[in-house]
């Protein structure tokens, strides 16, 4: 049995029957009970971790093919942190007998970074929290009695790199498909470096950035049938800074989802709700056959600022406008704009009017599409979303990015909105760590080198203890019971 298992029996046992006595005593204090009760189990799960990676060291270090290989320099000590707190273990380092290598084997073994202190599944739970709240409370949430700083969860959302999309064999038939569209902007401290922002004519810093956000859907429903809110039908989310000639690739992404999801064949249409920014319309030339629609936000945002200076008169101008877009042509827009004009009263009434117009105008038809509601055309929702998915956590508390860090913070919620695996996307920054790796000598995985071993001793005692080790495990499990029972029946 593991030591850590026969001190918990011998003095963790101990310290649970003392706890639950000052609880009989003090029965109000469950916070203080709980907490001693944790404590006590936390510290078993460490000691065990660790002494279970010390076990495997030992293995390698036992290991004939480890032996005509590698020759042992020495033996160190390594802490680090998992989701319950902090472990340590031992671990050999060895020299290759050829080459002079050096390398601590049992890194290799469990697919380790060698200078990483953070186990996958804490990890995992900075990233969690790292894209809901904040950095340091994402340090603070790494396990349950350690905490990292805020510049190593930092420094792991600016390195991350995210895996390629995984799709169904089987295409979805549906009638209509929806994209929608808009943007966030996100305050900068600084572009690549501190000091790095650049200050515009009027004395302003450049300091925001256009985050973009995309995403499709397959129409609305009702979040439950008495309900009067409504949902998203099997949303996908892409967003990032996406800049210059890397819009062409948002798209391309955004394309690529759609062909591998749906079948393109079922499709009547494809509605684009957005609002009339160039990033957007350049998306029609990558995906060909979608039909703009202006979405309501930004309609009634320009007719309102066409009309705030009617007064009493505000309503039905807007009525009159949206009367002429839905009805008529242009001409009949413009006539309405014109007599609309004539109440202005200030140069900068008629400048806004004017601007505001010009706006409908270059969006006439996806304006004209939204007003009439023909078939499969839905209400749009890119001003919720974008509130959601990165005003929430990016742009709308007093706070400042590095560009790197912004954009990997939106493809990061994006990922999660998307119910993307956080343990997968840890376990792919393993995966090209890899790939990375120049080629050399072999290091054999844990599964190769106990198949070796027992090629090599097929009728040893090595070969028997490879062969017993998954009932050995179901053994241990028992035997922690047996003594957990045994705790039962004595107090």
């Amino acid at each position: 049995m593991y030591k850590s298992i026969l001190q918990f029996c011998q003095k963790g046992a101990k310290n649970l029957e003392n706890s639950s006595a000052n609880f009989f005593t003090n029965p109000k204090d469950i916070a203080g009970f709980v907490e001693s009760v944790s404590n006590e189990v936390i510290k078993l799960g460490c000691s065990f971790i660790g002494e279970v990676f010390s076990e495997l060291d030992q293995g390698i270090r036992d290991s004939q093919i480890r032996k005509k290989n590698w020759e042992i320099v020495r033996r160190d000590r390594r802490t680090m942190i998992c989701s319950l707190g902090e472990f340590s273990f031992d671990k050999t380092l060895y020299k290759h007998k050829k080459t002079g290598e050096r390398k601590y084997l049992l890194d290799s073994y469990l697919e380790l970074d060698s200078y990483s202190r953070i186990t996958e599944d804490a990890q995992a739970k900075i990233l969690s929290e790292a894209a809901q709240t904040s950095y340091r409370k994402a340090g603070d949430a790494v396990s349950i009695t350690d905490n990292v700083s805020k510049g190593t969860v930092k420094n792991m959302i600016h390195n991350i790199k995210f895996p390629p999309p995984i799709y169904q064999e089987e295409l979805k038939k549906v009638e209509y498909l929806y994209i929608e569209a808009d943007e966030d902007h996100v305050p900068l401290q600084f572009i690549n470096q501190k000091g790095d922002i650049e200050v515009g004519s009027n004395g302003y810093k450049l300091n925001n950035v256009q985050m973009k956000l995309v995403y499709v859907h397959e129409g609305i429903e009702k979040v439950a049938p008495e309900s009067k809110r409504h949902r998203l039908i099997n949303p996908h989310y892409f967003s990032g800074i996406y800049e210059g000639r890397e819009n062409a690739r948002l798209w391309d992404e955004v394309y690529e989802y759609i062909e591998k999801t749906y079948d393109l064949s079922c499709i009547k249409k494809i509605y684009l709700n957005a609002d009339g920014g160039q990033w957007i319309k350049s998306g029609k030339n990558r995906i060909s056959g979608m039909i703009s629609v202006l979405d309501e936000y930004h309609i009634n945002k320009y007719l309102t600022s066409m009309t705030s200076h009617l007064l009493d008169g505000k309503a039905y101008g807007r009525e009159l406008l949206r009367d002429a877009i839905r009805n008529g042509n242009k001409s009949d827009f413009k006539e309405v704009v014109e007599i609309i004009k004539d109440y202005a009263q200030v140069e900068s009434d008629l400048k806004r009017i004017d601007n505001s117009a010009l706006y409908i105008l270059s969006n006439w038809s996806a304006t004209k599409l939204r007003l009439r509601h023909p078939n499969g055309v839905i209400g749009s929702s890119t001003e919720g979303h974008v509130s959601h998915v990165l005003a929430s956590r990016m742009s709308s508390r007093p706070m400042g990015w590095s560009k790197n860090g912004a954009d990997k913070m939106a493809r990061l919620r994006a990922y999660c909105w998307n119910g993307g695996d956080i343990l997968r996307l840890i376990r792919y920054q393993s995966e090209l760590k890899e790939e990375r790796m120049a080629a050399g000598d072999e290091v054999y995985s844990s599964s190769s080198m106990f198949l070796m071993e027992k090629e090599i001793h097929k009728n040893g005692k090595y070969y028997d203890k490879i062969q017993v080790s998954p009932s050995m495990q179901v053994r241990k499990i028992l035997s922690i019971r047996e003594k957990l029972n045994i705790l039962q029946n004595k107090y």
